[in-house]
């Protein structure tokens, strides 16, 4: 999955093996997003390289053009 801004790559997801619509746990009603897991391609290379991880991400099934994704290094 690749995410741009504007004409310009700023983000891929490579090897997703889940990708899913999130549900409330109340109501069960679907949410407006989507959620996966796949590795953080860093490099744009569309190998999994050392030190690139799997990941949690979600994204928006609004015009809002956002990403969530889990930051690996933040620690």
């Amino acid at each position: 999955m690749d995410v741009y801004a504007g004409n310009k790559l700023v983000k891929r997801f490579i090897k997703i093996d889940k990708l899913s619509t999130a549900y409330g746990t109340n109501d069960n009603r679907p949410r407006p997003y989507r959620y996966g897991y796949g590795y953080d391609d860093k490099n744009f290379n569309f190998k999994v390289d050392k030190g690139e991880k799997k990941v949690y991400f979600e994204f928006s099934d609004y015009s809002t053009s956002y990403i969530f994704y889990e930051n690996d290094e933040a620690k």
